[in-house]
């Protein structure tokens, strides 16, 4: 019987998307009002029934801990586990990871414990579902070593990504890391006669990206790591495809790589749609996270529209629209959200707490009244005070970090623990 490890990539300092990674690392990062992005690829594990998973990461890893520790507890009779593993000084090794393939390197010990068959890589910052055993048995049919799941897309999708040429037989025969524009790739087309097959739905020319997701052989890892490369994307998979068998995995559902702020920003606005790309409403594949035993939200007077409320919130006599309201929101009178992300609290602030906040003249940890927020980012325990105006005013300034607010593609962004005064404009 095949034993699989399940290997969870959590990236780097993740500079794209601070200053959302500011005080946590990447696959920590809330995401849809009250699940974190690491959730994701542990629900797509736990639903392919792969439960020895560990997570990679080395920044800011305190906030990520706590919530696989406080989340991912299985029974004492099926094994499982979910681990963090950041950065460790060794006899062999003082360095921090040096990249995705590093990383794996270095732990390699660990996974070695388990006697696995195979091998997943998936990345901690990705938002789609998977039948990672679909995945697995077409490997394992294709008597490949490596198997490399792939997403259809058009060519100006292409110069971001990782592209593969496959024959007929779905072999991989050449990889190309994001080709320039002008870069001529029309050879690496997918082949007619598997577009066919497949039914691919995509104008045009179509061309097959890496989603960094990957299946190896045991044996096959340990050759692939057994240099001193550092990356899986630019480095090991192009190696592989000239030593190995590498195979392709055609997934064509919906995908999104969580890379910057932006496409952060519209993953969560997309959840509130009414056909989202992303269902959170299945009860056969529900996305794991946290079990708060938190109150269901409570709305005095106000009118929300294509919005998700997540448990916990109080919202009163506000108007909502295309927003993500987080878990703990405390959103007071006259407040008017349009295209907003609110990631919520850790905590509720006791009474004797707001008495000690008018006091020493500071908002309450929510959004305060009459408010006017649009296209804007609040992040945990966001201070709010009476009558800001964010996102709303034409004031033209570039990207950039300030002392209460970062603006990135035009978006807000509000830091964890910021602090606007009464009647700030942004």
């Amino acid at each position: 019987m095949a034993k699989i490890v399940s290997i969870i990539l959590g990236g780097g300092r993740g500079q794209r998307l601070y200053p959302l990674t500011a005080k946590r690392a990447k696959p920590a990062v809330p995401f849809g009002g009250k699940f974190r992005l690491v959730d994701i690829p542990i629900s797509n594990c736990i639903h392919a029934g792969l439960r020895e998973i560990y997570i990679l990461t080395q920044f800011n890893s305190a906030s990520l801990h706590r919530h696989v520790n406080n989340t991912y507890r299985f029974d004492t009779f099926d094994k499982g586990f979910v681990e963090v593993l950041a950065a460790e000084q060794t006899l062999q090794s003082e360095d921090w990871y040096q990249g995705t393939a590093d990383a794996v390197r270095k732990n390699f010990v660990h996974f070695a414990d388990h006697s696995p068959t195979h091998y997943f890589i998936l990345s901690g910052d990705q938002l789609y579902r998977m039948d990672l055993m679909d995945m697995f048995r077409a490997h394992v049919a294709s008597g490949a070593d490596v198997t490399i799941a792939a997403k259809p897309v058009t060519r100006d999708k292409a110069a971001g990504l990782g592209i593969l040429k496959i024959d007929t037989g779905y072999r991989v025969t050449q990889f190309i890391e994001k080709p320039k524009p002008e870069q001529d790739i029309s050879g690496m087309t997918i082949p007619s006669r598997i577009r066919v097959r497949e039914e691919l739905e995509i104008e045009g020319d179509a061309f097959l990206a890496s989603m960094g997701i990957y299946v190896f052989s045991a044996a096959a890892m340990e050759r692939a790591v057994d240099n001193s490369f550092t990356d899986f994307g630019s480095q090991i998979i192009p190696a592989s495809i000239d030593t190995m068998k590498v195979g392709a995995y055609i997934f064509d559902d919906y995908w999104e790589d969580i890379g910057t702020v932006r496409s952060f920003y519209e993953a969560n606005i997309g959840l509130a749609s009414i056909n989202p790309d992303f269902n959170l409403y299945l009860e056969n594949a529900p996305i794991f996270s946290n079990r708060r035993d938190l109150a269901p939200s409570k709305i005095n007077y106000s009118t929300i529209t294509t919005s998700l409320a997540s448990e916990g919130s109080i919202i009163t006599n506000a108007n909502i629209s295309n927003s993500i309201v987080g878990i703990r929101t405390i959103i007071e009178s006259g407040a008017n959200l349009d295209g907003v992300v609110c990631m919520g609290a850790d905590y509720y602030e006791t009474r004797e707490d707001r008495e000690a906040n008018e006091t020493a003249g500071r908002p309450n940890i929510g959004i305060g009244r009459s408010c006017i927020i649009k296209r804007a980012i609040i992040d945990k325990n966001a201070r709010i005070g009476d009558n800001c105006r964010v996102g709303i005013d034409a004031i033209a300034r570039p990207d950039g970090d300030h002392e209460a607010y970062s603006i990135r593609d035009g978006i807000v962004v509000i830091p964890k623990d910021a602090v606007l005064p009464p009647g700030t404009v942004l």
